[in-house]
């Protein structure tokens, strides 16, 4: 992979489970708006789009007609190749089947593997118990899905690095540290570090920082060789005090950002090859 060293693989992150058309208008909330918001993501340079689905009303779902219709309409793009990450996130509730539904219907080229527990926003318990692991893990290997491993806390890594041991997850692996989460790792610049530290060789990984940290954890994540995560599932700033437009305006800094760098965006094949991805026809 010589000749993808300086590419770096941007994931849009569009909608998450929190954010509201009230805290920022642009935050797609539809199926046709997620669609239109991953479209615009790839064209502005993202080569993975990271989805969540709502209820009409906003408030998140896991149901499995607004995954479809969602990525359906993605799909029906025919000039758009972007590689899809589904959530499996229990965040709105339902059993170890419903929240593996979506990613084992529909076989985007990923799916998150939250790999730990945590008291989510010091409110609820988001449960990721070792039974469910075990399960996801071994119903994305057998469908072909990357696991998206994500990284709340440390402990997350060396959870996922049992399971690698134990074959549950296959290696190479690829991470995603998530810092600024109430209830897991703040943002801190130390910590980002501290977590890469951890990882088992020959993975790949990214990193994204929520709220005000975004900016923060971007550029150091770019300083030392790591994958971006942008979006308004972590942010809906593009800098204090100013919304973003849309979700493509953060891809398109991010973009910028690693060209001046010396670096460029990976584009959804490149970033099948260095995540080792399975592309998906239909």
């Amino acid at each position: 992979m010589s000749n993808l060293k300086n590419k770096r693989v941007i994931t849009a992150a569009l909608t998450g489970a929190f954010p509201q058309k009230k805290d920022n208008p642009g935050v797609p909330i539809t199926p046709e708006e997620i669609a239109q918001s991953a479209y615009e993501c790839w064209q502005a340079g993202a080569a993975i789009v990271h989805i969540h689905v709502r209820n009409d009303d906003g408030t998140p779902t896991i149901a499995y007609a607004k995954y479809k219709e969602a990525v359906d309409r993605i799909r029906a793009f025919k000039d758009c190749d972007v590689c899809i990450n589904l959530t499996t996130s229990g965040g709105a509730g339902g059993t170890d089947e419903d929240r593996m539904e979506a990613a084992l219907g529909l076989l985007p080229e990923l799916a998150s593997y939250d790999c730990g527990s945590m008291n989510w926003m010091h409110a609820v318990v988001f449960e990721n118990s070792p039974k469910f692991l075990e399960k996801l893990g071994t119903a994305l290997d057998e469908a072909k899905i990357k696991p998206e491993i994500e990284i709340f806390d440390v402990g997350m890594v060396h959870n996922a690095i049992y399971y690698l041991k134990k074959g549950i997850l296959k290696a190479p692996a690829h991470f995603q540290f998530v810092l600024g989460a109430p209830g897991g790792m703040p943002v801190d610049l130390h910590h980002l570090m501290y977590l890469k530290d951890q990882l088992p060789e020959n993975c790949t990984w990214g990193a994204a920082g929520i709220g005000n940290g975004h900016m923060p954890v971007l550029l150091t994540t770019i300083a030392m060789g790591g994958h971006l995560r942008v979006g308004m599932e972590d942010n809906v700033f593009y800098q204090k005090g100013v919304p973003a437009v849309n979700n493509a305006q953060f891809v398109a800094r991010a973009k910028r950002l690693l060209e001046e760098s010396g670096l460029e965006a990976a584009t959804p094949d490149e970033a099948r090859e260095i995540y080792g991805l399975t592309r998906k026809v239909f």
